[in-house]
Order: structure tokens, then sequence, then C-alpha cells
């Protein structure tokens, strides 16, 4: 019932502008776990416990940022079984982000490009709903997603991550640094050699002080784009090691249309994802893999759109997964076979 159930609903979905679609199917994720009925769209996900960035994770499928940029779904999206959630990306003030229309579809490819812009109702509202939250309270694992401002000048925009960081520290398990959305003029400089190593070393300074004050070590993550080099990451990787970044998120979306060449929306500004992002991520997961040796774990996101797509970015040297659009396209059924997938892999 719950393979056949989504595809209905889909249909559905896809029949509206897909940011209403998106208000509807979390006000309907709402319902199910009001009524205790979650089960009707996800399958049972098998455990397979697994320790990362110091933290424990019941599986090691997770929620990426984006889904739900205010941490008004927790609960409702944990009921799905989730191995953990990322909220965010979330910013100092509140901002409305891009003119409308900013998500598009291009079903046919199983692909989405958005131009969001960090569109968010700011760090105080997203801290006022995970508190109200039962999943972190009972030991879930919650990441909160942190960016800047669009009107934040770039060469100040490690004072929009440190005042998030401050603000979301005591709530979040991990901190994750968006500096890798294409949809925030500018953003992605900061993954250049000097604007990086000054902001990861400002983060770690802070980490350490908000660790002390905070009596818990919360470990912090770096979300890099697809759309780099070897050369490049190589030296993300000598930064991650230097400055001892818990680990990194690869990858966000990109600004490369391969695989989507002449279909409807191709053209439209904004970040790609789904599945023709499978390969292109997959790759960056595999070079970081032999640039950091081990040294610190990779959460590998960006095309997965079945099992065995989490099955393969773990074996490119992925510790956990994460996925958005193949939520869209799969439905919540996609957890339980991704977890599935690993945990075969794990115990061939």
């Amino acid at each position: 019932m719950v393979p056949m159930l989504y595809p209905l609903l889909r249909q559905f979905f896809f029949a509206l502008d897909p940011e209403v679609a998106h208000g509807i199917g979390m006000t309907g994720v709402e319902l199910l776990r009001a009524t205790g009925a979650s089960c009707l769209l996800a399958s049972p996900v098998p455990p397979d416990p697994v320790s990362v960035m110091g933290l424990s994770f019941p599986n090691p499928v997770g929620l990426a940022a984006g889904l739900d940029k205010n941490g008004e779904h927790v609960d409702a999206l944990a009921a799905l079984g989730f191995g953990f959630i990322e909220i965010g990306t979330v910013t100092p003030r509140p901002q409305p982000g891009n003119p409308r229309p900013r998500m598009f579809r291009i079903p046919d490819r199983q692909a989405i490009i958005n131009r969001m812009g960090f569109n968010n109702d700011g760090v105080d509202r997203l801290l006022a709903n995970v508190a109200a939250a039962r999943f972190p309270r009972q030991g879930g694992v919650l990441g909160i997603n942190i960016g800047k401002n669009f009107d934040t000048p770039i060469e100040r925009a490690a004072d929009d991550y440190l005042f998030c960081l401050e603000r979301v520290y005591g709530a979040a398990s991990y901190v994750a640094v968006n500096i890798s959305s294409p949809n925030t003029r500018n953003l992605r400089d900061l993954q250049q050699d000097a604007a990086l190593d000054s902001l990861l070393g400002s983060l770690k300074v802070a980490q350490a002080r908000l660790a002390d004050r905070h009596g818990r070590y919360v470990p912090l993550a770096l979300k890099i784009a697809p759309d780099l080099d070897e050369s490049q990451v190589r030296a993300i990787a000598d930064l991650l090691r230097r400055h001892r970044i818990d680990a990194v998120i690869a990858t966000n979306t990109t600004v490369t249309r391969v695989g989507v060449e002449g279909r409807p929306h191709a053209d439209e500004a904004g970040g790609l994802s789904g599945a023709p992002l499978l390969a292109l991520s997959t790759a960056i997961v595999r070079q970081l893999a032999v640039a950091l040796a081990g040294e610190l774990p990779i959460i590998g996101v960006g095309g997965i759109m079945s099992g065995a797509d989490a099955a393969a970015r773990i074996a490119a040297g992925a510790s956990l997964v994460q996925f958005y659009t193949g939520f869209i396209y799969r439905g919540p059924d996609l957890v339980g076979e991704a977890a599935a997938a690993i945990a075969r892999q794990r115990q061939a």
C-alpha cells in the first residue's frame, strides 16, 4: 500500500505550483503525525545505528536542509523514519527570498531547479519552533543549517555566520555552514582559499568558546558546491583538516544543466537538484574521500533517488546520506528503502 499511495498523491501535488504543493504537503504530514497515521506513507525503517561526528544516529539516512527552513515540522518529518533532520537554511534576520516563481520541476528528469534565496523567518523564529518540538528533547539528531542575509556584504558574511552559530548552538546537535547556495549573490566566493580559511578560523574560535559556555561540544559541518574542480576540492579538504572541522556535506545544487538540456524550465536561473546531480555529487564525494583520507566524515547529498543511489554514496566514501528532491519524487518510502540498502551493503 505504501509504495502505491504516494505516486497517486504526487499526481495531485505536481498539478499545483511547487510552493503551494509544498505547503499542502507539509500540512498533510503534520496531520498524519497527529493521527498516528504516518505509516500510511512511510514503510518501517530498519535500525542501523552509526556514530558520526561523535553523535549517535539510529540510521544513516537524513533529510537535507531546505524542506523545513523554519523548523516548523520537525516532529512530523521525524515520524517518517529519518535518522536525522537538518533544518534551515536560517539567516540572522527574516527575509522573503527571491521573487516568485522560484521553483520549477522537470518531472521527466526527476529534477528541480530552485532559486529560493534563503527565504526564512529568521533565527529567533526557528529557535522558537525547535523549542516546541519533541524530537530533539527525545534524543533525535537535529542539524541546523546557517547562512547569511542577502543584503549583508560578502566581506561581512562571517558576522552573520557567527551570529547564527551563537544563537543556535544550544539547540543543535550539529551546525551546518552553508557557503554553497548559488542563489545568494557572491556566496560561493566564500569557498575560495583565503575567504574560507578566515571563515573557518573564526567559526572554530567561536565553537570552542561556546562549548565552554554550554558544557557540550556541537560539531560543525561545511556544505560545499558540486561545481568544483579537483584542485578546489583538495584545497577545501586541506582547510577542513587544518581547522579540524567535524564534517563536510557534499553537495549543494549545481549551476550546470547537464541532463536537462532542452527540457522545459531548464534555462531558469537557480540550482539544479535531483537525478541529474547524482554523478556530479558522487564524484565530489569520491574526491573528498581521497583528499581527506578518513580524517573527517562526509555527508553525501545530491541526486539520491533510490536505495541503490544511497548505498553507492556510502560506497563512494560518505558516512551518512541526505536527500530532499528524492523525497519530493519518491515520497517517504525512500527513507526505509535507502536505510535498508545501506544496511545490506554493510552486512555484505
